[in-house]
């Protein structure tokens, strides 16, 4: 997998225990480097399964799952942005199927695939399109360090792995 990304600039790779996370590679990018790095697991036979957001105390983390069933080898690519512009390029133009995923996570969340050459309600009335039923009241919201830790590190910014360190301190001294 990390062949299959060269070239592209990631803000964190980390090595996942698929028995625990389902994924074998979770890789922190920025917005403008996820067009790249699908056209690259493209390259490598890599299938898009799903894309989705989750609404974190930090932002909104846009993750895309993608598997080469030849190796089983899942992997998912994770991008933060901020609830006051939650905008990302869209993969629609790399794999066919994200414009359905996009339209998705844009319904549920408010994210925008900039680029989607069909951005339109796909599972909310047109009437509902701002409505974003899967956002979370600051009350039930959580930090990404609750939801997951960050795995075995082959490479981390410090943006990246400060989002994590309170927790994995926390793990550590729970030991």
């Amino acid at each position: 997998m990390l062949q299959a990304l060269e070239g592209v600039a990631t803000q964190c790779v980390a090595k996942q225990d698929p028995a625990a996370t389902g994924h074998a590679w979770s890789v922190f990018l920025a917005p403008g480097q996820i067009l790249k790095a699908a056209g690259k697991l493209f390259e490598a036979e890599y299938s898009l399964e799903d894309i989705l957001a989750l609404d974190v105390d930090e932002g909104f983390l846009v993750q895309y799952h993608f598997n080469r069933w030849t190796l089983n080898e899942r992997v998912v690519l994770r991008i933060l942005v901020g609830k006051d512009n939650p905008v990302v390029p869209s993969i629609a133009s790399v794999f066919d199927g994200a414009e359905w995923h996009e339209r998705e996570t844009r319904d549920f969340h408010g994210v925008e695939f900039e680029g989607n050459p069909n951005l339109v309600p796909l599972l909310m009335a047109v009437e509902d399109k701002d409505l974003f039923p899967l956002r979370k009241t600051d009350k039930a919201r959580k930090s990404i360090k609750d939801l997951f830790s960050l795995g075995e590190v082959v490479s981390c910014s410090a943006e990246v792995e400060a989002l994590f360190t309170e927790a994995e301190a926390g793990e550590a001294s729970d030991a």
